[in-house]
């Protein structure tokens, strides 16, 4: 990566990142109550999201408090106790976490952060950046009824933000990051019913119960289980987030290139695969996630990135695999990063859902196509010239089709799923680096068009799900003939998803959500190498979900030299539906 990026702000969290905590619910900073706005205010410099809160139905909450006021100066996680509601046994038609922080004004890195309740993870991203006059504060919250399973008995709980304190290279790192977080659970009524869910929920995690640490292609992370006997279906919901040398992995080469255009290695190409028994089971595209400190951080400023503050978890079909988890014996789920290079922090959560009519079911894998490992290409055209200085292009890309089908014999009969998936992958860079300019384009694009059919009798219910993961960033740094140079970065980064569900052909349920942010900033440095301050900084995030029984939520905001500008909702609500 650039010299002069990492020279002025230092590689992310270079200094021992692990799995850390986020989400509250009422941030206190050393006994003084940190307010979060409940509105974007035009102005703030406080991180903002165009995101929406999760809805909530009319039934009033019972609100669990997980933890109060915990200071986060260490990398020793806090554990904390769960009790179910008293007052709210369930059914729950949905249960809610929510999550505030406050970072201390000063210097420290963004972290990441990690909730676990039974060692199941609740809720995973990273923190912002504080700096000498803002003590950043922020809401989180995330719909986690899936989860409800874990949230019936009693457990103990890991809130994890690995933060250190003190001084390191004559820097005083003394930003602290406080946090609170609860568990709202609303009652289910004859108005808000309550959904079903998985009636199991399985941790897949490290050695440590919880984010694993993936350096290489072949390490995992496992879980061994034995489910009941009555399986019918099951998901696998996974995060894998990028660290140290992986954390800018869409800027990375091949090996032979890597210090001629002064990047990383293992190429540009990273992918999460999923096994059951050792065998292919599915796969799930990596985000490009850009922490609050990555590239530059006054492009993130107040605007945070697509999904900063909150990972949405990739959630990955195993239903095909139910016969074979329901047959009493013993059985893994491992997750690894194709090309990992040290390295991938990976947690997912197992979902199962069981047959309510039967003990036992019957069941088994008809075929399954999905290779072992993904086959990329890679196509490098890079000149050298005097200078030394190197031009060109590396081109990245994979394609991976694939068909897995399973049945089981259920109480309601033989039940047959077949998923079908085409992953693609693209990665496109154009290089011009001299001792005196350091340009790297990246145009990169990951897509997953995926069909779940499931069957029975002559019942047939098709599922289709795409993402869309598209990234831009142009980088450049350039010496002027004065000796003062600049870092000019621009970064349009999305996350586009579309499901559609129909039964016999008739389409019965679609939705769609686009998150886009565009951010650009200047940094100049005099002829010593002083840095003078952001120039030209501009960001703007556009959120939109529809779905086809009219539902709509539409916001924008702007922001301009590190402050909020404009927040303009409803824009994208009058134009009816759409597809994309």
């Amino acid at each position: 990566m650039p010299v002069s990026l990492f020279s002025l702000f230092g590689r992310g969290r270079s200094i021992a990142p692990v799995a850390a905590l986020l989400l509250l619910s009422a941030c206190a900073l050393r006994g003084q109550v940190t307010v979060v706005p409940t509105y974007p205010q035009v102005g703030s410099s406080n991180p903002i999201t165009a995101a929406p809160l999760v809805p909530r139905p009319h039934t009033k909450p019972c609100v669990v408090s997980l933890f109060e006021n915990l200071a986060f100066e260490n990398y020793t996680p806090a554990t904390f106790d769960y009790t179910p509601p008293a007052h709210c046994p369930g059914p729950w038609s949905k249960v809610v976490f929510t999550a505030d922080f406050t970072v201390t004004a000063g210097t420290q890195y963004d972290r990441t952060a990690a909730f676990y309740l039974g060692h199941a993870n609740i809720y995973y991203g990273t923190t912002a950046e504080p700096r000498t006059a803002l003590s950043p504060s922020w809401h989180v919250e995330r719909d986690v009824t899936d989860l409800s399973a874990i949230f019936k008995s009693t457990q103990t709980g890991e809130a994890n933000i690995g933060n250190f304190v003190g001084v390191s290279g004559g820097v005083d790192y003394n930003g602290i990051i406080y946090a609170n977080a609860a568990l709202e659970f609303y009652p289910a009524d004859f108005r808000d019913r309550a959904p079903r869910v998985p009636d199991v929920v399985v941790p897949v995690n490290g050695t440590s119960g919880d984010a694993g640490t993936l350096n290489t292609t072949t390490d995992q992370i496992t879980q061994t289980l034995n489910l009941p006997k009555n399986v019918e279906s099951a998901y696998l919901d996974v995060i894998a987030q990028s660290q140290i040398d992986d954390e800018f992995w869409y800027f990375c080469v091949p090996n032979d290139q890597t210090a001629n255009l002064e990047s990383c290695g293992n190429t540009a190409f990273r992918e999460t695969e999923v096994s059951v028994d050792g065998k292919p089971a599915g796969v799930a595209p990596v985000y490009p996630w850009i922490f609050t400190g990555g590239i530059d951080p006054f492009l993130w400023e107040p605007i945070v990135g697509v999904q900063t503050l909150d990972f949405v978890p990739y959630r990955v079909d195993l239903t095909p695999f139910a016969g074979v988890l329901a047959d009493g014996g013993t059985h893994t789920v491992a997750v690894s990063v194709y090309n990992a290079d040290s390295y991938f922090l990976a947690t997912a959560n197992l979902l199962v859902y069981t047959d309510h009519g039967i003990s036992t079911v019957a069941g088994g894998v008809i075929s399954n196509t999905l290779s072992a490992a993904p086959n990329p290409t890679i196509t490098e055209n890079i000149t050298a010239s005097a200078g030394p200085t190197y031009t060109g292009t590396v081109d990245t890309s994979s394609t991976r089709d694939f068909t897995i089908r399973g049945w089981v014999n259920t109480s309601q009969g033989r039940v047959e799923t077949t998923v079908t998936q085409k992953v693609g992958f693209t990665n496109d860079q154009v290089f011009d680096v001299s001792p005196t300019t350091d340009v790297q384009n990246v145009q990169q694009l990951s897509t997953v068009d995926s069909t779940s059919v499931t069957k029975q009798g002559w019942s047939e219910t098709t599922t289709e799900r795409h993402f869309r993961y598209p990234l831009t960033i142009d980088f450049s740094y350039v010496v002027n003939s004065d000796g003062s140079a600049d870092q000019t970065t621009t970064v349009d980064q999305g996350y586009d998803k579309h499901e559609k569900t129909s039964q016999g052909g008739w389409p019965v349920y679609e939705s769609s959500v686009h998150n886009e942010v565009k951010a650009t900033d200047t940094l100049p440095f005099d002829a010593s190498g002083n840095f003078l301050g952001p120039t030209g900084s501009k960001t703007s995030q556009t959120y939109t979900w529809k779905d086809s029984q009219g539902g709509c939520y539409s916001r924008t905001i702007k922001a301009a030299a590190q402050a909020l500008t404009s927040v303009e909702d409803g824009r994208d609500c009058d134009q009816g539906w759409w597809h994309w």
